[in-house]
C-alpha cells in the first residue's frame, strides 16, 4: 500500500474512528462508564510517554545523529513551549467567552460557547494529530503505526468528554456524533499538508519527530496525570500504576516486534 494511502488510512483511524469508538462508549451505563473511563486515561498516559520516550525521540536522536542533539533538545524545548500556548489560548478564548453575560442566559451561553470551543479545540488537535501521524509514517511505518497507537489511545476518553460537552450544550446526540466525526476529518488533513510539506524537507524530519514527542509528553503530564492524582487512595494510585505501566508495556513490545 502507498505510503500516503497509510497516512490517510491511520490518520483518519485516529481522528474519527477513535470519535465513533467514544460514541459506542457513551452507550454504558453512566454509573459503569464513570468506573471505566479513569482506567482509559491511565492506559492513554502510559502510551503515550512509551510513544515519544521509546519511539519518537530515539529516532529523532538517531536521525539527527551526534551533531544534532541540541537541535533535538532545542525542537523538544520549542514543541513543549507551542503546546502550553495553544492550550493557554484555548482557556483564555474559554473564560473571554463567558465574560460579560447575566441574566437568565447565562447558563446558556456558557454551554453553546463550550461546545463552540470543543469543535475549534478540536480541529486544531486532530490536525497537529495528523502531523505527528505523517512524521512518523515519513521515518518508519512501524513508527508511524505505534504513534496511531498512542494517539487513538488518548483520543478516545478525550472523545467521550467532549461529545458529552456537546449534548450538554444543546445538541442532539447524532448532530453531536456528526460534528464530533467532522472534526476528525482535520486529522488526515493535517497528515496530508504535513506529508507534502516534510517530504520536501527531510533534513527538519527528526525534529518534527522531537516536536512531536514533546507534545505526546505535554499532553501526558501536562493534561492526564494531573486528572490522575484527583484520587489518591491507594487502590486507585496501584490501578493508576498498573494501567500506566501496561500503556508503557505495550508501546515497548510494538516497538520490539516491528523492529526484529
Amino acid at each position: 500500500m502507498p505510503l500516503l494511502l497509510w497516512i490517510i488510512v491511520c490518520a483518519a483511524f485516529g481522528g474519527i474512528a477513535s470519535a465513533a469508538f467514544a460514541v459506542v462508549f457513551l452507550w454504558v451505563p453512566e454509573e459503569r462508564g464513570a468506573r471505566i473511563l479513569p482506567h482509559f486515561i491511565s492506559f492513554a498516559t502510559g502510551a503515550l510517554l512509551g510513544a515519544a520516550l521509546l519511539a519518537l525521540l530515539p529516532e529523532a536522536i538517531e536521525g539527527a545523529g551526534p551533531a544534532g542533539a541540541h537541535a533535538i533538545g532545542f525542537a523538544l524545548v520549542v514543541g513543549l513551549g507551542v503546546f502550553f500556548i495553544i492550550e493557554k489560548l484555548v482557556l483564555w478564548w474559554h473564560a473571554h467567552a463567558h465574560d460579560d453575560e447575566g441574566g437568565s442566559h447565562h447558563q446558556d451561553h456558557r454551554e453553546r460557547a463550550s461546545g463552540v470551543l470543543v469543535l475549534v479545540g478540536d480541529s486544531i488537535h486532530n490536525a497537529l494529530d495528523g502531523v505527528l501521524i505523517a512524521s512518523a509514517f515519513l521515518t518508519d511505518l512501524s513508527l508511524g503505526l505505534v504513534t496511531t497507537f498512542a494517539v487513538a489511545a488518548h483520543e478516545i476518553p478525550h472523545r467521550v468528554g467532549d461529545f458529552a460537552i456537546l449534548v450538554q450544550a444543546g445538541l442532539s446526540r447524532p448532530r453531536a456524533l456528526l460534528l464530533n466525526l467532522a472534526t476528525g476529518l482535520a486529522s488526515p488533513i493535517g497528515a496530508v499538508a504535513a506529508y507534502y510539506g516534510l517530504r520536501s524537507a527531510m533534513g527538519v524530519l527528526p525534529l518534527a519527530l522531537a516536536f512531536a514527542a514533546a507534545g505526546f509528553l505535554y499532553i501526558a503530564v501536562a493534561g492526564l496525570i494531573p486528572g490522575l492524582h484527583r484520587r489518591a487512595d491507594p487502590r486507585t494510585s496501584a490501578a493508576q500504576v498498573i494501567l500506566i505501566s501496561a500503556g508503557i508495556a505495550v508501546i515497548a513490545l510494538a516497538e520490539r516486534l516491528t523492529h526484529q
